[in-house]
């Protein structure tokens, strides 16, 4: 178990521990279980949220936060989100509809004017859930660039992944006609965010969703630009040990995987959901629609997938689900969120060798038993 370095810090640890047995009659030591593989000072972790009736049940950090420092894991400390970022920027569009400056059936070309023909179908509602025909970017790179170490190609930036697109000459499939996950869609909602607004898309997140919500540790990481404070750096299991594995040539992309936030901030993205602060429940309704491709039922090589605005939405074992997952270079990260049962587990890992969500899914196990 992660030692308290504050002794002051006890109190509120202890009273976060009531509020889990009191609410949801589930122990903290229940929960504790499911990462006791992760308990550690030399080796990296993870932190843990959840969240039920409004509340936070359980919070704790496992591990460290790098080899060099060891710093332990904490509420505190700020992981690189990857994919589980596109639900930031999903809502930054959302806001943009709200303020009545976009409209889901507006054109990608509406507002990147140089884009090229093959883009005009395609509209904002297919960036948003992943049926534009967009060619993934990490494709192209690897096509582009084969059996080339990561360290030789550089880091690509949004800007750089836009101009990739205008290279291309098509699409994958017509827009609407089929669902395929595509980082670059993201990362040009990103770029049509900065265009609408008049702001950069760092600027947008701040002013929009952070700073409303008091989320005042995290931020869109802009290597030169901003520092991410308590930063976690990731790390891959080798043979020997550990190796920090932190950065990679698609590391420094925005809207599609660059956000650095932690479980305490991320606690209040969770209530404003809960609650629609940002958001009407009824703004929120096209988030939570699940796309139908023209061609058939959405698919990918694990299934049939159920995706709106960027949140899958699959359910489990028969309860409502909205979900996300984020994989890259040193990280692994999940949000798993039942609304019906006023339930979120997040699990954000600074490792490459767990599986956030399974290990999620069994703690929301614990909680959905005790309401059946």
């Amino acid at each position: 178990m992660l030692k308290l370095r504050l002794g002051a810090a006890l109190p509120a640890w202890t009273a976060i521990l009531s509020i889990a047995t009191a609410s949801s009659q589930v122990s903290p030591n229940q929960v504790d279980a499911v990462f006791s593989s992760l308990k550690s000072s030399t080796a990296p972790g993870a932190a843990v949220l959840v969240a039920t009736n409004g509340k936070v049940v359980f919070r704790r950090g496992y591990g460290i936060t790098d080899l060099r420092t060891r710093r332990p894991i904490d509420a505190a400390t700020n992981f690189r989100l990857a994919s589980f970022t596109k639900q930031f920027t999903a809502m930054c569009i959302m806001l943009l509809v709200h303020d009545g400056k976009l409209h889901y059936d507006d054109h990608l070309t509406d507002a990147l004017q140089e884009f090229p023909a093959y883009g005009k179908p395609i509209t904002i509602r297919n960036l948003l859930n992943h049926t534009s025909g967009l060619p993934d970017y990490e494709d192209i790179l690897a096509k582009q660039y084969p059996n080339t170490p990561d360290e030789k190609i550089g880091q690509i930036h949004d800007a750089a992944v836009l101009k990739l697109l205008e290279q291309q000459n098509a699409g994958l499939f017509a827009p609407g006609s089929e669902w395929q996950y595509s980082n670059s869609g993201y990362v040009v909602l990103a770029q049509i965010v900065e265009r609408v607004s008049g702001k950069t898309f760092s600027a947008f997140l701040r002013e929009r969703i952070f700073v409303p919500l008091k989320m005042t540790h995290t931020l869109a990481y802009e290597k030169g630009k901003n520092e991410v404070p308590h930063r976690a750096y990731g790390h891959s299991k080798e043979q020997n040990g550990w190796r920090e594995t932190d950065q990679s040539s698609t590391s420094a992309t925005l809207g599609d995987g660059g956000i650095y936030t932690s479980i305490e901030d991320l606690a209040k993205w969770d209530r404003a959901l809960r609650d629609h602060t940002l958001l009407s429940e009824a703004e929120m309704q096209p988030a939570l629609t699940p796309v139908e491709p023209s061609g058939g039922p959405a698919s990918s090589a694990d299934g049939p997938v159920s995706y709106g605005f960027g949140w899958h939405l699959e359910p489990y074992r028969g309860h409502q689900r909205m979900w996300h997952d984020g994989e890259t270079t040193g990280f692994r990260t999940t949000i798993q969120r039942f609304p019906n049962d006023d339930l979120t587990v997040v699990i954000l890992a600074n490792r490459t060798d767990v599986d956030p969500q399974a290990l999620a899914l069994k703690v929301a196990d614990l909680y959905l038993e005790k309401k059946r």
